[in-house]
């Protein structure tokens, strides 16, 4: 058995880079979701006019991880709190979001997030929108398995390096064995 659900936490290249080194998860894919223009590029979405926010497509195996689990890794490798941003990356296509396909998905991820402002445990509002998945493409070849292939590239080595640490160091149990 297997679920599905998108992640959008700012840039996919850190978000993948993270999922990929979760036990349970069976395959991660960059991509672009929710907008409004079929099979876009991504200079279209850096254009910030076709509504797609920047996302994985993230299956994963429920018997190895739960939904829990894999939405307390997203919110604590990304910052949830700032409006279509992430760091310097400004825009629609990097507002923090989940796509869910299920209604139960869709409820489980819409008590977290109000779990989290209840809680106010990052002291502002969590601003991640929750939407059933509406649409969805594949980002181009170059930008699957990014920080795989270019580990030593500037924005890798600087920006997605230290959110992958962050991810082995604070859910180090969640952490696939080498």
């Amino acid at each position: 058995m297997q679920e599905i659900i998108y992640l959008g936490g700012g840039c996919f290249w850190c978000t993948e880079a993270v999922f990929d080194r979760v036990r349970g998860v069976l395959d991660v894919e960059s991509g672009y979701a929710n907008g409004q223009v079929p099979n876009p590029s991504y200079e279209q979405i850096c254009e910030g006019t076709t509504g797609h926010a920047e996302v994985i497509k993230l299956t994963f195996d429920p018997q190895q991880i739960d939904l829990q689990a894999v939405l307390e890794i997203f919110f604590g490798t990304h910052n949830p709190t700032t409006l279509n941003r992430q760091g310097n990356d400004v825009g629609t296509q990097y507002r923090s979001a989940i796509y869910t396909t299920s209604s139960q998905q869709n409820d489980a991820a819409t008590r977290f997030v109000q779990a989290l402002n209840e809680q106010n445990l990052f002291g502002v509002p969590v601003v991640t929108e929750v939407q059933p998945l509406q649409s969805y493409w594949p980002a181009e070849s170059y930008h699957q398995d990014y920080f795989a292939n270019n580990p030593h590239q500037a924005y890798c080595a600087y920006v997605v390096g230290p959110k992958v640490h962050k991810f082995l160091e604070t859910f180090s149990q969640y952490a696939k064995k080498d």
